[in-house]
């Protein structure tokens, strides 16, 4: 399977995870629609993260690691419970599809 954004395919592989990274804010909702979400504000707060911590380290983190660092960047949400809500197909690896990133590494990340 591979999206087809503004006109440029791109290349999906296992899992239809795209084999490349792409940052552009039209990625999100074309694979969110595949996914059967609708993106809220709270999806896309998701999403720059993922993808700012892509940027970073070049891998995603994991789920327990998601949590944490969501945790100390937005205090008062529930993240465990919240990710499932808005990713309920495992929120670290589901996450990072609709980001637009590449599959992670072993099971969700670092």
């Amino acid at each position: 399977m591979s999206y087809v954004v503004n006109g440029e395919a791109l290349e999906t592989g296992e899992e239809d995870f795209l084999l490349e990274a792409n940052f552009s804010d039209d990625v999100p909702p074309l694979i969110a629609e595949a996914e059967k979400i609708t993106l809220t504000d709270a999806h896309w707060q998701v999403i720059n993260y993922l993808r700012e911590k892509y940027k970073e380290d070049g891998q995603t983190p994991n789920f327990r690691n998601m949590v944490a660092e969501l945790d100390e960047m937005h205090e008062g949400v529930d993240w465990k419970k919240k990710l499932y809500e808005l990713f309920p197909n495992m929120p670290a690896r589901q996450g990072c599809r609709v980001a637009g990133l590449p599959k992670p590494f072993g099971k969700g990340g670092y």
